[in-house]
């Protein structure tokens, strides 16, 4: 029997935990569920999609460091458009407005304070997909 995964939880490196948490909560609109700078780590979420944002003292063991890439998968190009009309509003740090890429995805990136980056995407690209759009 093969055991089903819960949603990934990745740990984002960040210089300063107080920073990151304001721009994810002011500019990103995640909530923050726990933590500071006091430990170094912070849990952040919004919907489903729940991420830790770590300083350089807690990776210091595992020495993971920034700039990552995390891909959010969004369920439409609609979904895609009103994020990127929220994150334009916040003047959240866009990289690239959405638009359609030849391995057919829908995308826009945002970064973070840190240059970790959020490609923000639907899958238009393979025939299931296109049959519902």
């Amino acid at each position: 029997m093969q055991a089903a995964f819960p949603s990934a939880v990745p740990e984002i490196p960040v210089k300063s935990v107080s920073a990151a948490v304001e721009y994810y909560r002011e500019r990103l609109g995640f909530t923050v569920d726990w933590g500071g700078e006091e430990v170094g780590l912070a849990g952040v979420s919004r919907g489903h999609c729940r991420m830790f944002l770590a300083n350089a003292e807690f990776r210091a063991e595992r020495g993971n460091s920034a700039p990552v890439l995390i891909w959010l998968n969004l369920p439409s190009k609609e979904e895609v458009n009103a994020l990127f009309r929220e994150w334009t509003v916040s003047m959240s740090k866009l990289m690239s407005s959405p638009e359609m890429k030849p391995w057919g995805l829908y995308e826009f990136t945002v970064a973070d304070l840190d240059g970790n980056l959020f490609r923000v995407f639907h899958d238009c690209g393979t025939p299931e997909m296109q049959a519902r759009e």
